[in-house]
C-alpha cells in the first residue's frame, strides 16, 4: 500500500530537489490555499481506491500500452473524469480537490491525477510541458506513447504532435530533434509551477489581484530567483497599492533582465511607484 503522508510545507518544498518533491500532495497544498479546511486524507484515500480497483486489471495486461489503456478506461470511462471544455478557465479545474469531486479538469490537473494513479501501479508515466496543452508520456518499446489527458487519454501520433507544437512556435521549424526536446519529461517542480501559473493567469484575467499575488508568491517559493515571477509579483503589488513590494520586485526584475522586451514598461511602472511613494511621504 502506498504510504500516506501529511502535506508538505512551502518552506520545505523550496529546499527539495525536483525528484524529491511529492507531486500529488504538493498539488493538494496549492489547493489548500483556496480551501483552508481541505482534508488531504480524503483525496489520498480516493487515489488509493482507484489504485486498488485497477491493480488486477493492470497486472493481468501483458504489455505496457494495454496497462495504460486499462487505466484510461477506468479513469475516463468508468469514473467519469473529463476535460472541462465548457468552462476551461474556471479556477476549480486547477484545484485537485475540486477535480476529484467534480470529475472535471484541465490537461494539467487531469494529467497529474493520471500520473499519480499510474505511478502507484508501477508505470513510469511522466508529464510533458507541451506548448498549449499539457500531455503525458509513457516509455514503450524504445519509444514513447504520448497521450492527451484532456481528451480521455487519447494517444497522439507524431504528425498531430508536430501540428500542435507548430501552432505555438511562431513559424519556426520543428524537426525531429526539436520535437524530441519538447517531449522531454517535466520535473515535479516544473509541473507545480505550471499549475500555479495557470491559476495566476485565470486570476489576472478576473482582476483578482489578491489571489494572483498568492499564486505567483508560491511560484517564488519553488523558484526563488525566477525573473518572470518577480515581475508578475511586482505587478500584483502595484495593483494592490503595496508600493514598497512593487518597487523591490520590479527593480530586481530589471536588474536580472535589463534588456527584456517589456523592460521599458516595467521602468515606467517603477517610476510611478516611486513617485507615489514621494507623494505619500
Amino acid at each position: 500500500m502506498h504510504e500516506r503522508t501529511s502535506l508538505p510545507s512551502w518552506s520545505g518544498l523550496a529546499t527539495l530537489d525536483d525528484d524529491a518533491i511529492p507531486l500529488f500532495s504538493s498539488a493538494l497544498l496549492i489547493a489548500r490555499d483556496e480551501y483552508p479546511r481541505l482534508d488531504h486524507a480524503v483525496y489520498e484515500q480516493l487515489i488509493e481506491a482507484h489504485t486498488r480497483a485497477l491493480r488486477p486489471r493492470v497486472d493481468s495486461a501483458a504489455h505496457w500500452p494495454l496497462k495504460m489503456m486499462a487505466i484510461n478506461r477506468y479513469l475516463f470511462d468508468e469514473q467519469g473524469y473529463a476535460g472541462n471544455h465548457e468552462a476551461y478557465h474556471d479556477p476549480r479545474n486547477s484545484y485537485l480537490n475540486e477535480v476529484c469531486e467534480r470529475r472535471l479538469g484541465i490537461p494539467l490537473s487531469l494529467g497529474l491525477l493520471q500520473m499519480e494513479v499510474a505511478r502507484r501501479l508501477g508505470l513510469g508515466l511522466d508529464g510533458v510541458s507541451f506548448p498549449g496543452h499539457f500531455l503525458v508520456r509513457l516509455p514503450v518499446d524504445g519509444g514513447v506513447l504520448v497521450m492527451d489527458p484532456f481528451n480521455r487519454g487519447r494517444p497522439l501520433d507524431v504528425d498531430e504532435l508536430r501540428e500542435r507544437a507548430l501552432a505555438h512556435l511562431d513559424g519556426r521549424d520543428l524537426d525531429d530533434q526539436v520535437l524530441h526536446q519538447i517531449l522531454h519529461p517535466a520535473s515535479n517542480r516544473a509541473i507545480l509551477v505550471r499549475m500555479l501559473r495557470n491559476l495566476y493567469a485565470v486570476y489576472v484575467q478576473r482582476a483578482d489581484w489578491d489571489r494572483a499575488l498568492r499564486c505567483v508568491d508560491r511560484v517564488l517559493c519553488l523558484l526563488p530567483d525566477d525573473a518572470d515571477a518577480l515581475r508578475d509579483r511586482g505587478l500584483c503589488y502595484f495593483r494592490l497599492r503595496h508600493l514598497r513590494g512593487a518597487r523591490d520586485d520590479l527593480a530586481r526584475y530589471l536588474q536580472a533582465r535589463p534588456g527584456a522586451g517589456d523592460a521599458e514598461r516595467v521602468r515606467e511602472l517603477l517610476i510611478v511607484a516611486s513617485g507615489e511613494r514621494s507623494r505619500l511621504h
